[in-house]
């Protein structure tokens, strides 16, 4: 089997109770993600004696910004100049961000699209409280191939913009984002304990 030493897994804990997150801490996990920031905040409080990296990877809307925000340490969801103002406002240091794109234009998900990406990029910049890390992006569920391309075009992006880390992978295809060259894998239903 290949081994991936660089590559966080990041347990995508709403499968979990913080009860269960506390035992896959004390297997090896230090990461964590959520992708409703109430749960997170409420589980980060149950939690906060243990020195969780704490990712919140779902849509962020910015009526939730103010508490969430200051909770975290990186955001995998970052798709708008509207966000970036809220997270500019409420952010005392610079929060890592992975920039979410849409790549195949799907209008069932959130993000944005790979034309937007260099002027969202020269806006962004000047936000001292955002620090694009690298982009995100989902596969096509049941569609490997679909979901390779989508993968391949973000580490061409990812050299393209000499970005250090991408975010693809989830439980049905990390194999496939792993082949690939993925920095972060975000797995849910295999932590079911």
């Amino acid at each position: 089997m290949e081994s991936f030493p660089e590559v966080k897994v990041i347990c995508a804990s709403k499968y979990v109770n913080a009860l269960e997150m506390r035992e896959i801490y004390q297997a090896g996990i230090r990461h964590f993600g959520e992708n409703h920031a109430q749960v997170l905040l409420d589980k980060k409080a149950q939690l906060n004696d243990l020195s969780i990296v704490w990712h919140f990877i779902g849509h962020l809307q910015t009526n939730k910004v103010k508490k969430l925000i200051p909770e975290i340490n990186y955001l995998h969801s970052l798709d708008s100049i509207k966000l970036a103002n809220e997270i500019q406002k409420f952010r005392q240091t610079p929060l890592d961000c992975f920039i979410e794109l849409n790549v195949n234009k799907d209008p069932n998900k959130t993000g944005l699209s790979v034309e937007k990406i260099d002027d969202f990029l020269k806006e962004v910049m000047f936000y001292d409280k955002i620090r694009v890390v690298g982009f995100m992006a989902m596969g096509v569920d049941g569609d490997t191939n679909q979901t390779k391309a989508i993968f391949e075009v973000l580490k061409s992006l990812k050299i393209k913009y000499n970005l250090p880390y991408l975010s693809m992978g989830m439980t049905q295809d990390y194999d496939i984002a792993l082949s690939v060259g993925t920095d972060f894998v975000r797995i849910g239903r295999k932590f079911i304990l």
